[in-house]
């Protein structure tokens, strides 16, 4: 962990919380599971992967942290509040579950676009929705995280559902914070730039990838632990006048040069 998680997780800063990551059987949402269970929360991992699941739960219960799996598909709203009910309620929730492909504009077929649309943004709104009600429901403040990108704020090429969904989850995130604040629920959100994962390490490996990194100004890929800070910001009490807020985490990408 980075020294300001080991600073959460010491002085369990999200000790008696519940936390909901989705998309947490690996990547940016097994990580985020990971991070927040070690600052004290109890983690409901969810996503539709069980063994991947079990095996995200089994590393975070072996040093010390809570996790239970909740297998479950977040566009099946339905399955996902009766799912929910059969836990304790919900104080930390990250919208972290998405998908994206590759294809020019004009070769986008229907099925692509609505799938990325489903997962990526209404599934963020469906589940946010279900959550914020029952928070606005006991009366106690929580904290919805959505995970958007930079694609959502500047213009990439070949990933158009992709950056739309985002754009989307970025005005998500503001429209619900201004109507949920007087319930005492904060959103906000965090848009990662480029990131090293296991899944992409081919691909920044590549000229292609290496030309992107350049672009770059730290001329590097970030770090998973690199999003700790901001993600325990979010969840933690310490962003308790923050909401409607969108972190950047992405090297300077978003300020670099034309």
């Amino acid at each position: 962990m980075t020294p300001i998680a080991n600073i959460f997780a010491a002085e369990g800063a999200l000790a008696g919380k519940v936390a909901v990551v989705t998309g947490a059987s690996s990547g940016l949402g097994a990580h985020f599971a990971e991070v927040l269970a070690l600052a004290g929360a109890e983690v409901l991992a969810v996503a539709r992967r069980q063994d991947a699941l079990a095996y995200v739960a089994k590393r975070i219960t072996d040093n010390g942290g809570r996790c239970r799996p909740v297998a479950v598909d977040v566009t099946d709203h339905v399955a996902f509040e009766t799912k929910l009910a059969e836990f304790p309620a919900v104080d930390i929730l990250v919208n972290n579950a998405g998908t994206a492909r590759d294809a020019d504009v004009l070769d986008i077929r229907y099925d692509d676009w609505a799938q990325i649309i489903d997962l990526n943004l209404t599934a963020v709104f469906t589940t946010s929705q279900l959550i914020a009600r029952a928070m606005a429901a006991r009366g106690k403040a929580g904290s919805i995280i959505n995970i958007a990108s930079i694609a959502g704020l500047r213009q990439l090429g070949r990933v158009l559902p992709y950056a739309t969904s985002k754009a989307g989850v970025v005005q998500l995130t503001k429209a619900m914070a201004l109507e949920l604040a007087r319930h005492g629920v904060r959103v906000n959100a965090i848009a990662p730039g480029y990131f090293e994962t296991d899944l992409n390490h081919e691909v920044f490996s590549s000229e292609k990838g290496k030309a992107i990194i350049k672009r770059i100004p730290q001329r590097r890929l970030g770090h998973l632990n690199e999003l700790d800070g901001p993600l325990l910001l979010l969840a933690s009490d310490a962003s308790s006048y923050m909401t409607g807020s969108i972190l950047t985490v992405d090297g300077g990408h978003l300020v670099s040069t034309l």
